[in-house]
Parts: C-alpha cells; sequence; structure tokens
C-alpha cells in the first residue's frame, strides 16, 4: 500500500508498506477519504511539534471501511462487521489522569494523536491499535455517509466542544470570525442551534459568499468598522455570541468589543505558540463577559457529529471543495498553504 510518512519538518515521502493484518485487539480500516486542516500544514512545517513521532502518517480527518477485525475485539465491539463505515476519535486518553478523571478526556495529559503519534488517514489502510479500540475511539456509523462528509466528523467534534462553551439560545446573534472551514461548521451549528441571525466576518469574498450560502450575513472587515456593522445589525445591542475561527491576536480584543453586555467569547482558534495580545481586560470586567476555549473533542463529541451528518444537519458539499489522490499529497499539501477553496481532500488512487 502507499502512504506518505513525514520523517520530519518538511520531508514528506510517499512510500510503499506492506497492507497491514489485524492482531490481538486491533481493526484495519481501508481508507476512503481524508481532509486536511492548517494543522496538518503546520506539523509538515514543523510549526507544530508537541506529541508528533518522527515517520508518522499523517492525516486525522478520516473516513474509512472496516477491512479485518482482530481476536478479541467482538466482545468489545460485537455489532463491528467488516464493510462497515467507521471514523476514530482521534484523542486516545489514558482514563486515569486528573482530567480525565473530570470528564476532560481531551485534554488528556497523556494522551496520543491520530495522525500525530499514531499513524493517521494519509494511507490506504489504517491500524486502529488495540489501546484505542479498548477506549473506544473507533466510531462507526449507523448509516453510509459521503466519505468526505465522514471526514468532517473530527472538526465538527471540536467545534461542539467549543458550542458547549459559548453555548447558542434560541434568538441569540452570534459573530463567526473568520470562514474558512471551521467558521463554516460553527455558522452551521449556531444555525442549528436556533440562532436568530448568525454574522461571519472575512475578508474573502468567496468565503462570505459560502457562508451567505450556508444562511449566514457576511461582512467584510475591510470596509469600515466591524463594530459599527455588528451594531447597525443588532440595533446597537452588540453580539450574543463571538467566535474567533482565525488564530490572529489581533481578533481577541475584536471579540470583545463586539460582544454584548453579558456576551459570551469563544477563542476557539489556536493562535501562534507563545503570542500574545493587546487586550482591554475593563471590557470584560464592566461587560461581564463570559470567555472561554476550545480545544480537541471528546469520544461523545464524535459521536454526536456523526449524528449530525447522518441527519444531513451540515452540508459538507460547501466545505470541502477540491480532492486531490494520495499520489499527488504533495500537491495538496500545497494547496493547504495557498488556501485553495476551502477544503482539501485526499483520496486514495
Amino acid at each position: 500500500m502507499r502512504a506518505a510518512v513525514l520523517h520530519q519538518p518538511h520531508d514528506l515521502e510517499l512510500v510503499d508498506k506492506p497492507i497491514p493484518s489485524a492482531g490481538p485487539g486491533e481493526v484495519i480500516l481501508k481508507t476512503e477519504a481524508n481532509t486536511m486542516c492548517g494543522t496538518d500544514y503546520r506539523l509538515f512545517t514543523g510549526a507544530k511539534t508537541a506529541g508528533v513521532r518522527s515517520g508518522v502518517v499523517p492525516g486525522h480527518e478520516i473516513a474509512g471501511r472496516v477491512h479485518e477485525i482482530g481476536d478479541g475485539v467482538s466482545d468489545i465491539l460485537p455489532n463491528l462487521r467488516v464493510g462497515q463505515q467507521a471514523t476514530v476519535s482521534i484523542v486516545v486518553s489514558c482514563g486515569a489522569c486528573v482530567n480525565c478523571l473530570n470528564d476532560r478526556e481531551h485534554l488528556c495529559t497523556r494522551l496520543e494523536l491520530f495522525g500525530y503519534a499514531i499513524d493517521g488517514g494519509l494511507q490506504e489502510y489504517i491500524t486502529v491499535p488495540a489501546h484505542a479500540i479498548r477506549r473506544g475511539n473507533l466510531m462507526p456509523t449507523s448509516t453510509d455517509l459521503d466519505p468526505k462528509a465522514l471526514c468532517l466528523a473530527e472538526p465538527i467534534s471540536c467545534c461542539l466542544n467549543g458550542l458547549d462553551q459559548y453555548r447558542v439560545e434560541p434568538g441569540d446573534t452570534v459573530v463567526i470570525l473568520g470562514a474558512g472551514p471551521i467558521g463554516l461548521i460553527h455558522t452551521q451549528l449556531a444555525l442549528h442551534s436556533g440562532a436568530k441571525q448568525v454574522i461571519v466576518s472575512n475578508r474573502s469574498a468567496h468565503r462570505r459568499e459560502v457562508a451567505e450560502r450556508l444562511g449566514a450575513i457576511g461582512l467584510d472587515p475591510t470596509e469600515g468598522s466591524l463594530d459599527e456593522q455588528v451594531r447597525e445589525l443588532t440595533g446597537g445591542v452588540g453580539a450574543d455570541a463571538v467566535v474567533v475561527c482565525i488564530g490572529a491576536v489581533e481578533l481577541a480584543q475584536d471579540a470583545l468589543v463586539l460582544a454584548r453586555e453579558g456576551g459570551r467569547v469563544n477563542y476557539f482558534a489556536g493562535f501562534p505558540k507563545g503570542s500574545t495580545s493587546v487586550m482591554e481586560p475593563n471590557l470584560i470586567h464592566y461587560k461581564e463577559l463570559e470567555v472561554t476555549g476550545g480545544s480537541n473533542a471528546r469520544r461523545r463529541d464524535v459521536a454526536r457529529a456523526i449524528e449530525l451528518l447522518e441527519a444531513g444537519a451540515i452540508s459538507a458539499d460547501e466545505i470541502v471543495t477540491h480532492e486531490f489522490p494520495l499520489s499527488r499529497v504533495q500537491d495538496a499539501y500545497a494547496a493547504v498553504n495557498d488556501r485553495i477553496g476551502v477544503k482539501i481532500a485526499v483520496v486514495p488512487d
């Protein structure tokens, strides 16, 4: 089989490897698709190295089908069958650290991630190791999905974890800063949760158009004051919730300005390591803002994401816009860096 191997930053090689066989407690998936995100490119450049194993097969937004089931798996997953579609919850947690014991398995102090330490989806067959099977990280679907849609279960699950932090009540106005794949997922989740209006700010006219097709109001932050544009749309009140979906440090302050008194602000995007932001803390103090973050996802969040996809609540076609064969994986990475379309999928040849 073919596999993309990341030996070290900027050293990604497409190699031939033996097709794996399922050992005791393991499951082999035949890869159907793997979508890519900005984190994949940061792993490639070395901007992100924590938990990354030299020689790993990258890719953490995975769709596949059960190819082989190892001995003992039926004791854990009695209904699992060969040919069944499945993805993985990428955070393999220890189950014993303080975070795991306090319902924060996604922040496990000893976590392993698919595509970082465990070989991921940029290969034709994937081994789901026994300890991941025991932890419940294999997530079968109950009905077949477009593989490129199933890949989105991972980013959707992370967005659901963020949504749990900033919350959307029926009738709310939500401002999304950024219309990349994550911003567009948050847009759909906010509308699905009953938001009266979702306002999406992005410099790209194309991505604003995508947000508008999904039911949002698109704003160009370069056309005057974003604060004034939002206040005009909210009767001078401001947003009930603001979600930062781009890791630009200046947006940390902008989000506080855009929120109404008693509003919620969520810093969902990851910012550059070691970066700092100049913020006005009195905005949090006097407006009594609730400020949260959001990182990774629990297994149950992945299950929720699959249910939303199966219900048709998330439009994958507006998000996954370009496809590359695995043989052109280098071109796929270049497309991510060049921001071609919205989201890139890599599929076996």
